[in-house]
């Protein structure tokens, strides 16, 4: 189990619940245009063993989340949301961190993401991070058709 928290800013990294998912499906909807259905993210944490999912809690209130799948020693980010009302306050960067750290626990030595063509943000926090653009999938996004850059830390 990760347990990372700082104290100062009151925040705690942990794994995700089933009793979260109201406020994970809140989260997702005002962040994707597409958003993920309550049974995928059930799925995940209940049937699929490659996933691991963590929250960030502030305050006692989740208010970022972030998954990957972890196959064989490669991490592979499947999504990260901080809600609207708390972003511009590195909360995506830490719950990056948590990833990275959860990941190398887990025994992985690199992690890869796909992040959309026009998510400037995202880029730059995933490049701040250590990541570097190694492809693109053409029209990755089937809401927008819109490209995927796909992005690799290795070493992670």
């Amino acid at each position: 189990m990760l347990d990372i928290r700082d104290d100062a800013n009151e925040v705690w990294i942990r794994d995700m619940f089933l009793t979260d998912l109201d406020r994970i499906i809140e989260i997702e909807s005002r962040s994707f245009p597409t958003a993920w259905s309550r049974n995928a993210f059930q799925s995940e944490l209940v049937e699929n063993t490659f996933a691991t999912y963590l929250v960030l809690d502030f305050h006692g209130t989740v208010v970022a989340y972030g998954g990957m799948w972890l196959i064989l020693d490669e991490a592979h980010v499947t999504n990260v949301a901080v809600h609207p009302d708390f972003r511009g306050h590195h909360l995506g960067e830490t719950m990056m961190v948590g990833l990275m750290t959860r990941g190398k626990q887990l025994g992985a030595t690199r992690m890869t993401l796909e992040v959309r063509r026009g998510n400037d943000i995202a880029q730059n926090l995933y490049q701040k991070l250590g990541f570097t653009q190694l492809g693109v999938r053409k029209g990755y996004y089937t809401d927008t058709r819109e490209d995927a850059l796909i992005m690799w830390k290795d070493p992670l």
